[in-house]
């Protein structure tokens, strides 16, 4: 007696959803031995990108939008780089409902610490400059799509 395979339920090696899981655990994996000397997350390597990229420091609600990151999931971040002494929170006095973020002496010189990370992750990827900026377009057009949709 022939006994019939069952269909797969879903084939995951085709499925955007499954790759795109995939790849960002792997991207974060690639950083942890990166990160760990410095004495950072991916996550808070993130929020530092963030500051160190801010052309004036950025309200804790800006910087949330700008990482698509909830105040739930960004102030423990800020609480442990504070802590570590990378940078500082304090109320705007313009306006003091806002909370700033500023970086600390401290927490500027670790962006030169951390200046070959992005170079060792581009070669760790192994694409060239046009696949970059491809993959990096087609990335920004599904989270476009897919927060548009809510």
């Amino acid at each position: 007696m022939t006994q019939t395979p069952e269909p797969p339920i879903h084939d995951l090696d085709t499925m955007l959803c499954f790759n795109l899981y995939v790849a960002s655990r792997s991207m974060v994996m690639a950083y942890r031995p990166l990160l760990e000397p410095l004495g950072l997350t991916y996550p808070q390597y993130l929020v530092m990108l963030a500051l160190w990229n801010a052309p004036h420091p950025p309200t804790v609600k800006a910087l949330g939008e700008w990482l698509h990151l909830d105040s739930g999931t960004l102030s423990p971040l800020l609480k442990r780089l504070e802590a570590a002494g990378h940078l500082k929170r304090h109320r705007r006095a313009s306006d003091e409902r806002e909370l700033e973020v500023t970086l600390t002496p401290q927490g500027r010189a670790l962006r030169d610490q951390a200046a070959d990370v992005p170079r060792l992750i581009g070669e760790r990827v192994g694409l060239n400059d046009r696949q970059t900026r491809e993959l990096i377009g087609l990335l920004r057009l599904v989270i476009g799509n897919l927060d548009e949709q809510g």
